[in-house]
């Protein structure tokens, strides 16, 4: 799978049914050696995305149920 498949994708916590961000608005945490994604790293935004507020959420790759046509299900349990 490459990152423009999953880019635009929303991510959505299925433990919860919340959303997290948009894949595209996250930074990606990649392995220098294998080049593979290790995490999404989401930022958390206030005010329209204008500044940056508290803690980012970090989303292993481990933490993926489903990716979907339009959105990707992560399981909270498994956050960093």
């Amino acid at each position: 799978m490459r990152y423009k498949d999953i880019s635009g994708k929303e991510i959505v916590n299925v433990n919860e049914g919340s959303r997290l961000g948009i894949l595209g608005q996250t930074d990606l945490e990649i392995n220098e050696t294998t080049g593979q994604i290790e995490s999404f790293i989401i930022p958390n935004y206030k005010w329209f995305g204008l500044k940056k507020e508290g803690e980012e959420t970090k989303i292993r790759w481990s933490a993926i149920k489903k990716v979907g046509e339009d959105m990707i299900i992560i399981d909270t349990e498994k956050l960093n």
